[in-house]
Parts: C-alpha cells; sequence; structure tokens
C-alpha cells in the first residue's frame, strides 16, 4: 500500500514537470461507492487543446486525465488506485459559464482485488466515466461524475465497483 502511494506521488510529480505547459488543471473529487462508501480522488487534467465539431451550440473537446483514489474502508476494505483515461467533452456556448457533458473510457491499476464484497478479479480495471458540469471563465470547472470500474471479463471474478461524485477543477 505504501508503495503504491509512492509511486502515486512520483507519477504525479513527473507528469506535472513534463506538462505543466499543456496541463488543464488540478482535479479534486470526493464521492461515494455504490454501498454507500467514500472516494477521494486527486489527479491533473491535460487539455487536448483541439476542437471539433463547433458551432454556435458549442464544441466537441477533450483531456487526458491521471488520477490517484483512495477508497474509504475499515482496516481490511479501503484500496487505492490509479487511473489514466482519455476523455471527450461537448461543451455548450457561453460567456462566462460553459455546462458540458463527458464520457471517457481508460485504465486503472487497484492495490487489492476486494474492496467491500466486490471481488474485482484482477488489480488490471477498465474505467469508464460520464459526468456533466459547469466550466467558468478563469478556467474553474465543478461537476458530477458517475464512474465504473470492471475488468471486462479478462478475469473472474468481475464484480467491479461504482462511484459517484462531485468534484472541483483548479486550472494551473
Amino acid at each position: 500500500m505504501k508503495r503504491l502511494f509512492c509511486l502515486a506521488a512520483i507519477a504525479t510529480a513527473l507528469m506535472g514537470h513534463s506538462f505543466t505547459a499543456q496541463a488543464a488543471g488540478v482535479e479534486f473529487g470526493v464521492g461515494q461507492t455504490s454501498d454507500s462508501t467514500m472516494t477521494y480522488r486527486l489527479g491533473m487534467q491535460f487539455d487536448w487543446d483541439k476542437s471539433w465539431l463547433q458551432s454556435d451550440v458549442g464544441r466537441l473537446t477533450g483531456y487526458w486525465s491521471g488520477a490517484y483514489t483512495y477508497w474509504d474502508g475499515d482496516k481490511t476494505a479501503s484500496n487505492h488506485s490509479l487511473s489514466f483515461s482519455p476523455v471527450l467533452v461537448y461543451e455548450f456556448a457561453g460567456q462566462t459559464i460553459k455546462p458540458y457533458v463527458e464520457a471517457g473510457i481508460g485504465i486503472a491499476v487497484f492495490a487489492n482485488t476486494e474492496y467491500e464484497d466486490n471481488k474485482l478479479g484482477s488489480a488490471f480495471q477498465f474505467e469508464d466515466r460520464f459526468g456533466f458540469g459547469l466550466r467558468f471563465a478563469g478556467g474553474h470547472e465543478v461537476g458530477i461524475r458517475a464512474t465504473h470500474y470492471s475488468n471486462a471479463g479478462i478475469s473472474t471474478p468481475n464484480d467491479g465497483v461504482e462511484s459517484y461524485a462531485l468534484h472541483y477543477t483548479m486550472p494551473l
């Protein structure tokens, strides 16, 4: 567990050092699993700096997301994960506030293959996310996100786990 946390800290520092010029922001999230256990997420977002389907209604864009998540629980049920995901975002037009919807599929690695009553089957998991929120002038962002983790049947068992979270992104 300590080793995973140290690796997460080193990876975050390296990503921050390597991509600071491209970074969109630092993400802070707090949520609950489907079993009502708390999750805490710290991540970085790196904007793709691209737009598609731009119109008066909005535009399609995206970002890379790298994060560490602490899954709270008692001493035997807590867990840690590292994740990396490309995320597509449809940002609606606006002057100072821009609503958005996002979706992404990425990968995650868990420290333990069991969490709460869920047997994940392997440390490797896919991270599927769907969310919506508001982007403000200056780059600040608040939103709600549903995230599902599963190994997609690569190994058994494959119970998976979900997290529903509020998040805030602060621009760098």
